[in-house]
């Protein structure tokens, strides 16, 4: 069962697969990737505000006290997690296929829409994500108490299940699942969601570059 420390974790997360639903439905009636381009701004805007409104409850986040050392690890993971992610993209590994998210018009591009996924992906999904994924869950299947779990107990069965759950996911589910095992290995020999949070911010952020550099809209 849930309890009253599960909520501020997970209600932010269902918020956004809340939305990702109602794209769908709305494509299947017809509107386009296009027209719903601005839907993803109002979902972000949703799980920024539940998280802000939570923030006294996010206790793992309180305390951070980076080094060097970790900050490193943390974005060299997030780099090869990208590479990774570009590449771990045959057909095989892929469920079904995604609209992407292409922010121009007649050719010409709308920075205020890119910079908004960006920030969005950069700054808002990853610790929307890790404290659903890393704190909550990965320690919640191990213990109903999961907060006074520490990450480096997490079971087997426990990473296992983050790491395919957070895989299918995604469109690329066996780059999901990588990068899933990654921020849990971070946070695990951390100790601190901070590490998971910045190689996934890092990871999104680089891959942002990389699709307006390069045009690969079906990446976001």
């Amino acid at each position: 069962m849930l309890d009253r420390a599960a909520l501020p974790r997970v209600a932010p997360f269902l918020a956004y697969l809340f939305f990702i639903f109602i794209a769908d439905m709305l494509g299947r009636l017809g509107l386009t990737p296009h027209d719903l381009r601005w839907l993803y701004v109002l979902k972000i805007v949703v799980v920024l505000g539940l998280l802000c409104y939570w923030r006294r409850s996010y206790v793992e986040l309180a305390a951070w006290k980076p080094d060097a050392r970790a900050v490193a690890i943390a974005a060299v993971t997030g780099v090869v997690v990208f590479l990774l992610w570009i590449k771990l993209d045959a057909g095989w590994m892929s469920i079904g296929q995604s609209d992407g998210f292409d922010p121009r018009d007649n050719g010409r591009m709308q920075w205020p829409l890119v910079l908004l996924r960006v920030a969005g992906a950069a700054l808002v999904v990853p610790v929307m994500e890790e404290l659903f994924w890393r704190s909550f869950l990965l320690r919640w299947i191990d213990s109903a108490s999961f907060l006074a779990r520490a990450p480096a107990q997490a079971s087997a069965r426990a990473f296992l299940v983050t790491m395919v759950l957070f895989g299918i996911e995604h469109n690329l589910w066996l780059a999901g699942m990588i990068a899933g095992a990654a921020y849990t290995v971070l946070y695990m020999r951390s100790g601190s969601l901070w590490s998971p949070i910045l190689a996934h911010g890092v990871t999104n952020g680089v891959l942002g570059c990389w699709i307006i550099s390069g045009g690969h809209w079906n990446y976001w």
